[in-house]
């Protein structure tokens, strides 16, 4: 899973996802003309492997500041599975699973609208 994901961060490193052509468009985007949740993720993960933090907040703002999470649970579950042992997290807990959903499609709505253009990608 880790190679998987640093393979992919390295396709992402050198294949500007900036530049036109290169990856296909969103579905959700190319469908309704809405952003998703995910919008501006790769180039969140290529402006970070170029050290342009800040150009990779504006991208995706929610997906930048829940990386630190992904790595926690990521590294949780690592740790967990090499003991035999189930993953226990107070981020996996009914509530706070709800939370993040309800974040989630928060983002997703306020993201579109006009006065939020600077969640927008």
């Amino acid at each position: 899973m880790l190679g998987t994901a640093a393979a992919a961060t390295v396709v992402v490193t050198f294949v500007d996802p900036h530049s036109p052509g290169h990856y296909p468009t969103c579905p959700f985007l190319f469908l309704t003309g809405y952003y998703c949740p995910g919008c501006g993720g790769l180039r969140m993960v290529n402006s970070l492997t170029h050290g342009h933090v800040s150009a990779a907040f504006g991208l995706n703002p929610l997906a930048f500041l829940l990386m630190p999470v992904a790595g926690y649970l990521w590294a949780r579950w690592t740790y967990c599975a090499a003991r035999g042992e189930q993953v226990t997290s107070v981020l996996l807990r009914k509530g706070a699973l709800a939370g993040a959903v309800g974040l989630l499609l928060v983002y997703w709505v306020v993201r579109n609208l006009p006065f939020a253009h600077a969640l927008a990608p």
